[in-house]
């Protein structure tokens, strides 16, 4: 798999390949996977071609005839010839088209030979043609060549410009001739192949690009799943093994975190209690904590993660929370402090953003460096050189998938293995958490908190229903009247201009132009229904310091409506807040529009969420709104997500490369082999820590670890 390509194929193939496709090896090549397969088809008779169908016709060569163009250059240099073919099955005639027509093809295809031919039918001065077709010449039109040849599975590939699928076809079909594919090495281990009835990789591999019957393909198919699965699994299980090995300071609970439970002003949910002991757990033990809390909105995560913060205090470690906005670290740090009480001036909780003054910012850097803070909370401000801990015991990362690897490990570099606490909001379904936070132990907060008001969702069709349309002005207006604010979200910040932060949807384009902050705001001014009401936009093209100042006025009251993008998402807890219209709903992803929704019953009073739309009845994006109505269940949601889009579009910036290098593994649909390969894995490393008696497996898994890992590997 090693061998370079000039091993096999002519030197302009083999630069064509490193130019186009960064191809150079065997292995490179054949791990260029065809991204689907068609049949040649059924033959189709001439009197059914049809322009635009895919057909395959059998025939004989009735002229041939090669047409030099008289002006031969043209402002785009030298103009192509064209050979035009015509064919006929004894009663009608269709042409082949070719142009700069190679001279060995012009010597097979004579006249009076016979073939099957096969492309895609389009018209050229008013007669049926198919533009450089794929053929075959027989002797005689013998019928079980024909089928043979038809029926046929042709690979497609991923092509570039100046190098063809068919270029790709016919390398890769002779690399597969000359070399033996039971030598490439296996990296499954036999016992799991046997059990699974699974290819040799080599046999799959060319199974996959050239198979010979459909049943053959999906033996192939199968077998590369497995083989991809096997691996995830494996590095994951030998990073989650690696941690359990890096030497962490121990946490035991004390007085700090009872003290902090007796003045909680209502009692924990089941959930917050059961997460909270495998949390505490944890802490206790002398390697590293790394867990995910995934939970609904609302579902009490902050509470879970600060009750751990006090924990890691208790011994004089500090903690620090990262959130991915400014609005996001003001309210987690002004819920902290409120929850604190008394605590606070023991903990001394600072907290670290861009927006800060130079004294501010100083000020709560040096508490932290000192060790007097033990309760940190920030933004991005948190990874500067200037930021440093005296014992960082506890990294909380919140909204994870707003941030990648790397980063998470610049902040956990600021101390000495500091345990891990990931929070999201953003429930992630099981065979997903598998594959891309398989070295994590995953825990889930379901149940709400006791006198948490319900959120009421429905779809209004903004053409079929205007009536219903109407009445959502009148029934912000109802609200803003008893006291209460409202949201109005827009894809869009200005005509034309798409917030960063949307999840668009990737249906065709509607003929609809999406509907922006600026207009929508401005019509809603007109509306008599709103007169009075004091509204504001609230876009990520404001300044942080008018977001600020925007968000502030909001939450005390000064304002009763946000018309506003997507910076709404997360971590807005206006508890008044009972209305969220989204305009377009159809143009965002359902975990974004379960965001969205949270905004609004957080407080005693019920939500009501409003997604207007014009999708059309009966579509992809209609169902998913729709999907949406119909629960309030954030894990239902997630599983309905993934089946509906691509993985990588659920699994946000998880920057590993566990999941980026999948090629043929499904993370929507293969959950079984995901699983058993789970357990597959963590049998194999409980017998052998050490891969020794796995050379294959063992140095692809090596590949893909971080330096300190591999090493640890390599011990003995």
């Amino acid at each position: 798999m090693e061998r370079p390509l000039d091993a096999f194929l002519a030197e302009p193939t083999v630069k064509k390949f490193k130019k186009h496709l960064s191809i150079e090896t065997v292995g490179d090549l054949l791990w260029h996977l065809p991204r689907r397969h068609y049949r040649r088809g059924d033959l189709t008779d001439f009197s059914e071609l049809a322009v635009e169908d895919f057909v395959t016709v059998a025939a004989r060569i009735a002229s041939v005839q090669t047409i030099d163009p008289q002006q031969r250059y043209g402002p785009r240099g030298r103009k192509p010839s064209r050979t035009v073919i015509t064919i006929s099955d004894g009663a009608r005639s269709l042409d082949l088209v070719f142009f700069n027509m190679p001279q060995w093809q012009r010597e097979k295809l004579r006249v009076g030979e016979s073939g099957l031919f096969s492309g895609t039918v389009s018209s050229f001065n008013k007669k049926l043609q198919l533009a450089h077709p794929e053929w075959e010449v027989f002797d005689d039109l013998d019928s079980s060549k024909q089928e043979s040849w038809a029926e046929g599975l042709v690979p497609v590939y991923p092509a570039k410009k100046g190098l063809t699928s068919i270029a790709i076809r016919k390398a890769i079909g002779k690399v597969l001739e000359l070399i033996d594919v039971d030598q490439i090495p296996e990296l499954l281990p036999d016992a799991v192949r046997s059990e699974e009835g699974l290819l040799p990789f080599g046999r799959a591999l060319a199974a996959y690009h050239v198979p010979t019957t459909e049943e053959e393909f999906a033996a192939a198919t199968t077998s590369l799943k497995w083989r991809e699965a096997m691996l995830l699994q494996t590095y994951l299980v030998t990073m989650r093994e690696f941690n359990k090995q890096i030497a962490s300071t121990m946490r035991p609970a004390g007085e700090l975190l009872s003290r902090f439970d007796r003045q909680l002003p209502f009692e924990l949910t089941d959930d917050q209690q059961r997460v909270g002991e495998a949390i505490g757990a944890d802490l206790l033990r002398a390697h590293p904590m790394n867990r995910l809390v995934q939970g609904e909105v609302g579902s009490g995560k902050t509470v879970v993660a600060l009750r751990a913060m006090l924990q890691v205090a208790q011994s004089g470690g500090q903690s620090v929370m990262l959130a991915p906005t400014e609005v996001l670290a003001s309210q987690h740090f002004t819920s902290i402090v409120n929850q604190l009480g008394k605590l606070a001036q023991e903990l001394h909780p600072v907290l670290i953003t861009g927006q800060q003054t130079a004294g501010e910012r100083r000020k709560a850097a040096l508490a932290a460096a000192s060790g007097q803070s033990r309760i940190i909370v920030g933004t991005h401000a948190l990874f500067s050189d200037k930021t440093s801990f005296a014992d960082l015991g506890l990294v909380v990362i919140d909204e994870q998938h707003r941030f990648g690897v790397r980063q998470r490990e610049a902040l956990r570099s600021k101390g000495i293995s500091p345990h891990t606490l990931l929070l999201t909001a953003t429930p992630i379904p099981r065979t997903v958490a598998m594959t891309a936070f398989g070295d994590l132990d995953v825990s889930e907060l379901r149940t709400m908190p006791a006198g948490r008001a319900a959120i009421e969702t429905f779809v209004v069709q903004q053409d079929q229903q205007p009536a219903h349309f109407h009445r959502v002005w009148s029934r912000i207006a109802e609200d803003v009247a008893r006291g209460r604010q409202a949201f109005v979200v827009c894809p869009a910040i200005a005509p034309g201009e798409v917030e960063k932060s949307s999840q668009l949807a990737d249906e065709q384009p509607t003929r609809f132009a999406m509907a922006d902050v600026e207009t929508t705001l401005l019509n809603m001014r007109t509306l008599s229904a709103l007169d009075g009401i004091r509204m504001a936009p609230l876009t990520g093209a404001m300044s942080s310091d008018d977001k600020e100042r925007t968000m502030r006025a909001y939450a005390g009251g000064e304002l009763d409506l946000l018309v506003a993008t997507t910076v709404i998402e997360v971590g807005v807890n206006v508890p008044n807040a009972t209305v969220m219209v989204v305009m377009d709903a159809e143009r965002f992803g359902l975990s974004q529009l379960h965001q969205l929704r949270g905004r609004v019953g957080r407080g005693e009073h019920g939500g009501l969420c409003l997604l207007v739309t014009r999708a059309a009845p009966g579509s992809a994006a209609d169902d998913r709104v729709t999907a949406l109505a119909q629960t309030t269940d954030g894990f239902e949601i997630a599983e309905f997500d993934l089946a509906q889009r691509r993985e990588g579009d659920v699994l946000g910036q998880r920057q590993s490369g566990a999941v980026s290098s999948l090629r043929v593994l499904q993370v929507t649909s293969d959950r079984d082999i995901i699983v058993r390969a789970r357990k597959a894995a963590e049998h194999l490393i409980e017998r052998d820590p050490r891969l020794q008696h796995h050379d294959v497996l063992r140095n692809s898994v090596k590949d893909r670890l971080d330096p300190d890992a591999r090493a640890a590997l390599h011990a003995s």
